[in-house]
């Protein structure tokens, strides 16, 4: 793919005092002093360059709790066999790939952005659609912002995505800033579309020949299949749950990471998901249910205020509030700004907006802290790129609670922690920040399976995670010997090992 056909879309679109901000982040005195001016505000402009396109692979984790993975891998090419026969006869199913650091991950390579001719017709889609449509997705009718005033069912279109948010739904054409998506054949005539009752739902324009080209998965392989973007399988591992322990996750929807966390423990043991929106609950209950997983429980609650004031309470009940010290491991993927999601080509949200989230993070981290049992670890991710909402974050953590200590991550696929917020090297090195702008350039158009597998560990959505463990203080590690030393005792064994 040369860097001419990687330009196709234009960097993503911010508020000015956005990307100046953004700017700042990676031009800091920190960054200035390693990397020198040129270099720094080159990696600055990849990055913007890069988050207008969509990852270079599609990451599926598989339900290998009930399913081993090559039957799943076996299911996978079939039904890929089937849909390259189905819409492209002359083409080839997508190669799927291992990864070798993750054993529980099928990885799909896209082809793009191709060649594509634009054909008269044109249907134009909203940002989130025209996202959707770059990794795989067909066009659903409430996605549809504006379409020909004839337009029938079986006709040809070339699909755009609105990137200003200006078009008016059930526009007969638009004339703005729009970005070409590919061609597809509608399914759909256009008063079925922008009818009275309101936008009916299904698939409006089947993409025939995208401009990124990727698999569509949309109700494929359900219980067996869970589409992820890698970097958030990765968190499930980095924390780490074992089978028996009660782990809490605090910001659970859809509940991609919660069920990850439920597999890994073979489904023994407790999660805890919590969830401030109640629509979204039963999002996180429905993907339990389709994997299989009833360790799981979901509740509608607010993270912030989980800990208990009540000192009667019970510390291993499943519904919140919660004692302190009550679970082994907690993951805080916390609300974030999300700039570093791809493909996104406009970001509409003032400077308030982006820099709102770090006091509400600090405040679930808190909660987390308390809720955490001695010797447990807590791991905290975020999809977004700031340092604010990342380094900083960890920086804070660290002066506020003596208690907790940075812990290496296994699996390490990611850079280490980003310089600006006054981190040592070796707390940097402890971090992970997947950082696409740095595997953002040229690459030949037929990489070996060796570069493939490199790429899809570098050229990920932006994202980020620490992991904390909390320390025992002085004296309750012989404390906690002792206890479980009494432990033994009372179930009748002996020093030597054997019953009594």
């Amino acid at each position: 793919m040369s860097l001419k056909n990687r330009n196709i879309f234009p960097q993503i679109a911010l508020r000015p005092e956005v990307e100046e901000y953004l700017h700042n982040v990676y031009t800091n005195e920190e960054l200035l002093a390693d990397l020198g001016k040129d270099e720094a505000e080159r990696v600055f402009q990849s990055l913007l360059s890069c988050l207008s396109h969509p990852p270079s692979h599609t990451c599926l984790r598989a339900s290998t709790h009930i399913h081993s993975l090559q039957d799943i891998q076996q299911r996978l090419e079939q039904h890929l066999t089937q849909q390259v026969s189905g819409c492209h006869g002359d083409s080839i199913p997508t190669p799927i790939l291992h990864h070798p650091l993750l054993p529980d991950v099928l990885l799909l390579p896209v082809s793009g952005p191709r060649d594509v001719g634009v054909l008269k017709s044109e249907v134009i889609v909203g940002a989130q659609c025209g996202s959707a449509v770059l990794r795989g997705a067909h066009v659903f009718a409430p996605g549809v912002l504006s379409a020909p005033k004839f337009m029938r069912a079986g006709d040809a279109v070339s699909v755009f995505s609105d990137v200003e948010g200006k078009c008016t739904r059930g526009a007969k054409e638009f004339q703005g800033k729009k970005v070409f998506l590919g061609n597809g054949v509608c399914t759909m005539d256009r008063s079925d579309i922008f009818c009275a009752e309101g936008p009916i739902r299904g698939v409006a324009v089947r993409m025939v020949d995208a401009l990124y080209q990727s698999p569509s998965f949309d109700g494929v392989l359900p219980n067996k299949l869970f589409l992820q973007n890698l970097p958030s399988v990765v968190v499930g591992h980095v924390l780490g749950p074992r089978p028996g322990e009660r782990i809490l996750d605090m910001c659970a929807a859809p509940g991609g990471k919660t069920t990850h966390i439920a597999a890994l423990m073979r489904n023994k043991g407790r999660v805890v998901a919590l969830e401030k929106i109640k629509s979204k609950v039963g999002k996180i209950i429905q993907n339990a249910q389709l994997l299989q997983l009833d360790c799981i429980k979901a509740y509608c609650y607010n993270s912030i205020q989980a800990v208990s004031s009540d000192p009667t309470q019970q510390c291993d009940t499943d519904v919140p509030p919660f004692q302190e010290e009550s679970f082994d491991r907690i993951l805080l993927d916390a609300p974030c700004s999300g700039l570093g999601q791809r493909p996104n080509m406009a970001i509409n949200w003032s400077l308030k907006e982006v820099c709102s989230y770090s006091p509400l993070q600090r405040k679930l981290f808190t909660t987390a802290v308390h809720l955490l049992k001695k010797g447990g670890v807590l791991v905290y991710s975020t999809c977004t790129v700031t340092l604010a909402e990342n380094e900083e974050q960890v920086a804070w953590a660290l002066k506020t609670f003596p208690c907790l200590t940075l812990e290496p991550q296994e699996p390490h696929l990611g850079s280490p922690g980003m310089l600006g917020a006054a981190l040592s090297h070796d707390q940097r090195q402890l971090l992970q920040r997947f950082r696409p702008e740095l595997a953002w350039g040229g690459a030949s158009d037929e990489p070996s399976p060796e570069k493939l597998l490199l790429k899809a560990s570098t050229d990920t959505i932006g994202f980020f995670i620490a992991k904390f463990s909390k320390r025992m203080k002085a004296g309750e590690h012989l404390e906690l010997w002792v206890g479980r030393w009494l432990w033994i005792g009372r179930l009748g064994i002996g020093g030597g090992g054997e019953l009594v």
